[in-house]
């Protein structure tokens, strides 16, 4: 009887590692999703406008197929504590990458409009470029601290969040003069607001799963909380099993 239940353990470990890994082949493809689209944009690129925007597709099966095995996984083994924080967390998890790879499709489908027109002005793309980069790069820290479960990680991927909040106020007010000064770039510029729109929202994406991978650490929702007491949240020596 104990080495059916040790069998049994393992297997389920076995499962719980194979979800993980499925979390970061859909992070990685998100990633490239999200450089592909600000690089398109960056250089008017029309084919790289389309394959974003084709290859959202596979981004909506990973969330779909994933979710699936969360359901089966809870049905089957009925996971309890630390284990069942995880499945429920992997389930929000893939639900914002999917939602970070539409805002991907997005940024491209704004792109290609604003390149198909006649007389262009393109103002700033330098700063779609930084806002860009911090997306890609704070994707890539909280699936570093979803892997390592490290929740101290995690809580500066949600501070960060904070800057990419004030730097999209900042560029709004920049794009705001530019159709004030110049009624005609007001059609491209609107553009280019739904394009740093949805690189702010991308950051509120990666900020929810930082979220997660506290919960799954310490057993603590801590959405909807102030930032600092997140962070001593994080820090605390309390663990739960």
């Amino acid at each position: 009887m104990a080495l059916m239940s040790e069998h049994v353990s393992k297997k389920f470990d076995s499962e719980l590692e194979e979800l993980r890994s499925r979390v970061m082949q859909m992070g990685g493809l998100v990633e490239t999703q999200i450089s592909h689209a600000v690089e398109a944009f960056m250089n008017g690129d029309k084919d790289g406008f389309e394959r974003v925007i084709a290859d959202d597709h596979q981004v909506n099966a990973f969330e779909v197929s994933i979710d699936d095995d969360c359901a089966h996984l809870i049905a089957r083994r009925q996971p309890t504590a630390g284990d069942l924080r995880m499945v429920m967390a992997v389930s929000k998890i893939v639900t914002d990458l999917e939602r970070i790879g539409d805002e991907a499709d997005k940024i491209a489908r704004m792109g290609r409009q604003i390149y198909q027109r006649d007389h262009l002005l393109v103002p700033r793309l330098n700063d779609v470029r930084i806002m860009g980069d911090a997306g890609v790069r704070m994707l890539r820290d909280v699936l570093d601290a979803f892997v390592r479960l490290d929740p101290v990680a995690a809580a500066r991927i949600v501070r960060e969040d904070k800057t990419v909040d004030e730097n999209f106020r900042s560029f709004l007010r920049v794009l705001i003069t530019y159709m004030m000064e110049d009624p005609r770039t007001i059609s491209t510029v609107l553009d280019i607001v739904f394009v740093s729109k949805a690189l702010e929202r991308i950051g509120d994406h990666v900020k929810n799963i930082a979220e997660s991978v506290i919960y799954i650490v310490k057993g603590k929702n801590v959405r909807h909380i102030g930032i600092d007491q997140l962070e001593r949240e994080a820090l605390s020596d309390g663990t739960q099993s």
